[in-house]
């Protein structure tokens, strides 16, 4: 039973659960991502290639015979893959750096002084009393 209350404690942190809406967010951002890439970005880039299909680029190390599938080095989908990377590493890039400069702006924001306490207050009433009395 302490093993289930620890996990639980552990689960119910705010921490993990930031992280476990952080990586739903990430998973729905990829697929969006994905699109991009696949649907928006890679047909112009093919049309300027001449009319290449990126997704279909490959290198057949065994061709298919008869039931077996051909075996095969899909390069053009490794494209495809790391422009999806570069794209959602730059989109983090850019998430983290306008994270950061608002906590730049949070820190160079003078906090206001405090104001004095009651006692505070009354001493220094007290001072100018007896100031003035000399």
């Amino acid at each position: 039973m302490a093993i289930v209350k620890e996990f639980k404690e552990f689960a119910m942190r705010g921490n993990v659960v930031d992280l476990a809406v952080g990586v739903i967010i990430g998973a729905a951002f990829g697929k969006i991502v994905t699109s991009l890439v696949t649907d928006i970005i890679m047909p112009p880039i093919g049309m300027m290639t001449g009319g290449i299909d990126f997704k279909n680029l490959k290198y057949v190390l065994k061709p298919a015979v008869d039931k077996v599938p051909e075996t095969a080095i899909n390069y053009g989908l490794f494209i495809n893959n790391v422009i999806d990377f570069v794209i959602v590493a730059f989109c983090i890039f850019l998430i983290v750096k306008g994270i950061n400069s608002l906590k730049k702006q949070e820190e160079a924001a003078p906090a206001e002084p405090a104001a004095p306490t009651k006692e505070e207050v009354l001493l220094t009433e007290i001072r100018d009393l007896l100031a003035v009395k000399k």
